[in-house]
């Protein structure tokens, strides 16, 4: 049962789609939101390959991988063009989708689905960074209102745990505390939340945490067992490995990446990271040319030199399709109240000038931001 007393809660979640700027940028998204166009991990399931893939090797899966996947490109832009309609297609014995889960089941043999590359064997319990076996955790799912116009309401799905470390995490009890006290669900189990959300009316799946990242080998595949045209949506801190991201790339509909630090001294300081703007900065752009894009900035006070504007330069230049939130909701929370000498940086909110500031750095750039209401 659809129920559409949201709209008296987000008018904007309306009245957003008026704005051609964000017609035009979230053109795919938007025509599968509205059931125009087949949200594309339903056009992978089209897409043919040879084998069975169970029955190849990691160098071979990877050959059919990236062959199926030249040929999807292909049918997609066919199919966003009008130029071929999804029911021209049969569906193959093997396709792209199941090429991809069964990948994916792979990489956790020796983790590397985010860029710690733990190595550790997942599917024989072991545990890397993420403190996580096989199992995918779901804390939550519900409609949310809160997020950006566009993506109200988003058919949220909140994953256990975490490969980040923020010492100011909003989330920190799925993500941190108590990462694994959720339920354990299994691909069909999370088809059929999926099925559910969006006959709730949910406009996009919405695979966030915590993060989704350490669960994406069960995320893929639960769209093996997904019939619902909905659109899939990756909230995620980006630290995912190149090989994640291919996997990524033809069934994520829309993007919506948090870039938190201009500069790698304030990931490895507040958030435990290695290398995290080489990383978050190239998996970004990939997305950003692949595909509907929201870019995150949550604006931390005293960062607006070394994070904020370097961020904004760089989408700026790097990605100029992409929609941008400039986020102020930043508040201390988790360790940052506990340690505030150590943390004193970032142990006081916002200050109006501040926010102020960062949406002044946008204006400038020429940036398109949508904050949410």
């Amino acid at each position: 049962m659809i129920t559409l007393t949201w709209i008296y809660l987000r008018p904007d979640a309306i009245s957003v789609w008026e704005n051609s700027e964000v017609r035009d940028r979230l053109s795919w998204y938007y025509r599968v939101m509205r059931d125009l166009a087949p949200a594309r991990f339903i056009i992978c399931k089209h897409i043919p390959v040879e084998q069975d893939p169970s029955s190849l090797s990691v160098e071979e899966l990877w050959k059919q991988h990236d062959k199926a996947a030249e040929e999807f490109w292909k049918i997609y832009r066919e199919i966003d063009s009008g130029e071929m309609k999804l029911e021209e297609l049969e569906k193959p014995k093997w396709s792209l989708l199941d090429v991809k889960a069964e990948l994916a089941k792979r990489i956790i043999e020796s983790c590397r689905l985010c860029e710690h590359r733990c190595g550790v064997n997942r599917l024989k319990g072991e545990r890397g960074f993420c403190r996580l076996s096989s199992e995918t955790i779901v804390d939550s799912w519900f409609l949310h209102y809160g997020e950006e116009a566009p993506l109200v309401p988003s058919g949220t799905i909140f994953y256990g745990s975490c490969n980040f470390r923020c010492v100011f995490c909003q989330n920190y009890m799925i993500s941190q505390v108590k990462p694994f006290d959720g339920i354990v669900v299994d691909e069909k189990q999370l088809a059929l939340m999926q099925e559910e959300l969006r006959r709730k009316g949910a406009r996009n799946i919405n695979h966030v945490g915590g993060e989704p990242t350490p669960h994406l080998h069960t995320i893929i595949s639960s769209m093996k067992h997904l019939d619902e045209n909905t659109p899939q949506l990756w909230n995620s801190n980006m630290y995912c490995s190149v090989e994640a991201m291919k996997l990524l790339l033809e069934v994520i509909d829309i993007w919506l990446p948090d870039l938190k630090y201009g500069n790698n001294n304030c990931a490895s300081r507040l958030s435990g990271i290695k290398g995290y703007w080489e990383i978050a900065s190239r998996n970004i752009k990939m997305a950003h040319d692949h595909g509907d894009i929201i870019i995150r900035h949550l604006v931390l006070p005293n960062h607006l030199e070394c994070c904020t504007r370097p961020i904004l330069e760089w989408i700026s230049k790097n990605c100029p399709r992409s929609l941008v939130n400039v986020m102020e909701q930043y508040r201390p929370m988790y360790l940052v109240p506990r340690y505030p000498d150590k943390y004193k940086d970032i142990a006081r909110p916002l200050k109006a000038d501040e926010i102020k500031e960062a949406y002044k750095i946008a204006e400038e750039l020429g940036i398109v931001f949508e904050p949410v209401s």
